[in-house]
C-alpha cells in the first residue's frame, strides 16, 4: 500500500473501527490505528510507538509537521484530536481561574455541578459573565459519548451569551458592559487557505468550545458555567436590544442554516427553497430563508406540523414527504433543498424535486452512510453538498442580519437543575424548538454549599 493511498484509507479505517470505543476492545483500536500510521506511513514520530498517544495525528500536525506527507492525513487529525484525554493537560493543573458549571462525568451523561478552572484574560482575550446557553443536540451525543470521542469530566455548551466582564490590552472591537456570545469554535491556525477566507470553522486545526484541545495543550470547557473566556477573534457582537435568551440558539442553528442559504446563493428573492425537518434547524432555517426573500416549502414527515409551519412560522407551503401525490406533484420545482434531519432518511425523493441546476444541501448528520444513486444528480446536473457552522465574520453578519429582521429561535427557558430533564425530554424530541438555559439567574444555586 502507498502512503498515498494509506493516508485515503485512515477515515474508512476510523469509521469501520469506531464502534469498538463503546466496549472493551478501544484498547485494541487505538493499538490497530498506531500500527496503521507507524507502518503504512513510516512515521517514526515517537507518539506512535506508545499506547498512550490519544491525539495521534494531531500531536504530529502541530509539532512534527515535516514527518508526515499529504494533507489528508493533517485533515484526518482533526477527527482524532478529541478521542481522548490522556496526553492533555489539565485545566487545574494549567489555570488559576476558579470556575463553577454542570459537568458530564462519564458515558452516562448525567450532569452535575462542577467546579474547574480557566485561564487568565490574557491581552486578545475577552472575558464575559455567562447569561444564557442554549442546549445543542450534539450536547446530549457528547456528554452520552455517542460519537466515540468524548473527554471527562465535560463541560458543554456552544450557544453561549453573557456580558463582557473584562477585556484584554489589545482587545478592539468590545468593551466591559457589552453583550457578547461564543459558537461552537475558539480557536483555529490562522495560516490555511480556509482561515484566510474567514472559514475558521473549516480549518483542520478547528479547536471546538468544548471537548476539544487548546492550544496550551488543555481541555476546553464550555458554556454550562458562570464565565467564559476566549479569544476576541471568536466573540460575536450581540446588537442591543436583541433578547439574549433567544439569540443564543442562532450561535449553532442559526449559523448552521444561514451560511448555506447565503453560500449556495437559495436565499434570494424569486428562490423556491426546501426545508426538510422541523425542529431546532428547521424552524431557524425558515424564518432565514423568508427574511432573505425565498418562497419556502417545509417538507415534513408529519402532517400535524402544517399548521406550525404555515401559521406560526410564515413558511408558503408544506409537503408531507411520505404522500406519493404531494411528492409528484412537486417534482422538478425547488431552486434549493436545505436537509436538516440527522436521522437516515430516503434522499433520492429529495433530489427529484429539484430542478436542473438545483442543490440539495445536507446539514443534518445522519450515522448511517446514505444512498445517492448517480444518475440522480446526473440527469439535470443537479448538486449535493454539505455545509457545517460558519466562520466569524458570517456568524457575525448573522447575527446582525437576525436582529435586524427581528428573528428569534424559538425557545424554552430552563433552570440548571432541571438540564439532566431537559436532556431526556430532547432525547424523545420533546421541545420546542430550543431548550435555553437561564445560567445568569439560575446556577449560583446549584452550587455545594462549602
Amino acid at each position: 500500500m502507498s502512503k498515498k493511498e494509506s493516508l485515503l484509507e485512515l477515515p474508512r479505517f476510523y469509521n469501520n473501527q469506531r464502534k469498538m470505543q463503546y466496549s472493551n476492545k478501544k484498547s485494541n483500536f487505538i493499538d490497530s490505528l498506531c500500527f496503521l500510521v507507524r507502518n503504512e506511513l513510516r512515521c517514526d514520530v515517537m507518539c506512535h510507538h506508545t499506547k498512550s498517544f490519544k491525539r495521534v495525528l494531531s500531536i504530529c500536525y502541530y509539532h512534527y509537521p515535516s514527518k508526515h506527507p499529504g494533507t489528508e492525513a493533517l485533515t484526518f487529525s482533526l477527527w482524532l484530536t478529541n478521542l481522548g484525554s490522556e496526553m492533555a493537560k489539565s485545566p487545574e493543573e494549567e489555570h488559576p481561574v476558579k470556575t463553577f458549571g454542570w459537568a458530564a462525568t462519564d458515558p452516562s451523561g448525567h450532569l452535575s455541578p462542577f467546579t474547574f478552572s480557566r485561564r487568565v484574560t490574557g491581552e486578545e482575550d475577552v472575558r464575559f459573565k455567562v447569561l444564557y446557553c442554549g442546549i445543542c443536540h450534539s450536547d446530549l451525543h457528547s456528554i452520552k459519548n455517542e460519537w466515540g470521542s468524548s473527554n471527562y469530566p465535560m463541560v458543554p455548551g456552544h450557544e453561549i451569551v453573557g456580558e463582557v466582564t473584562e477585556v484584554g490590552s489589545k482587545v478592539e472591537k468590545v468593551k466591559v458592559g457589552d453583550k457578547v456570545g461564543v459558537g461552537c469554535m475558539v480557536g483555529a491556525c490562522h495560516s490555511c487557505d480556509s482561515c484566510a477566507n474567514d472559514l475558521e470553522n473549516y480549518c483542520p486545526k478547528l479547536i471546538l468550545t468544548y471537548n476539544g484541545i487548546y492550544y496550551d495543550g488543555t481541555i476546553t470547557y464550555g458554556g454550562y458555567s458562570d464565565s467564559m473566556v476566549a479569544n476576541e477573534r471568536y466573540v460575536v457582537r450581540i446588537p442591543d436590544g436583541m433578547p439574549l435568551d433567544s439569540a443564543a440558539p442562532l450561535l449553532c442553528a442559526g449559523i448552521t442554516v444561514y451560511s448555506p442559504l447565503k453560500y449556495f446563493g437559495l436565499g434570494e428573492p424569486g428562490k423556491h427553497i426546501g426545508i426538510v425537518g422541523l425542529g431546532g434547524l428547521g424552524h431557524v432555517a425558515v424564518k432565514f430563508a423568508k427574511a432573505l426573500g425565498s418562497k419556502v416549502t417545509v417538507i415534513s414527515t408529519s402532517p400535524n406540523k402544517k399548521a406550525e409551519a404555515l401559521e406560526h412560522l410564515g413558511a408558503d407551503s408544506f409537503l408531507v414527504s411520505r404522500d406519493q401525490d404531494e411528492l409528484q406533484a412537486a417534482m422538478g420545482t425547488f431552486d434549493g433543498i436545505i436537509d436538516t434531519v440527522s436521522a437516515t432518511h430516503p434522499i433520492m425523493p429529495l433530489l427529484g424535486l429539484l430542478k436542473s441546476h438545483g442543490k440539495l444541501i445536507m446539514v443534518g448528520a445522519p450515522y448511517e452512510p446514505l444512498e445517492v444513486p448517480a444518475f440522480s444528480l446526473i440527469i439535470g446536473r443537479k448538486t449535493m453538498a454539505g455545509s457545517g457552522i460558519g466562520g466569524m465574520k458570517e456568524t457575525q453578519e448573522m447575527i446582525d442580519f437576525a436582529a435586524k429582521h427581528n428573528i428569534k429561535a424559538d425557545i424554552e427557558v430552563i433552570s440548571m437543575d432541571y438540564v439532566n430533564k431537559a436532556m431526556e425530554r430532547l432525547e424523545q424530541a420533546d421541545v420546542r424548538y430550543r431548550f435555553v438555559i437561564d445560567i445568569g439567574n439560575t446556577l449560583a444555586a446549584t452550587k455545594p454549599s462549602s
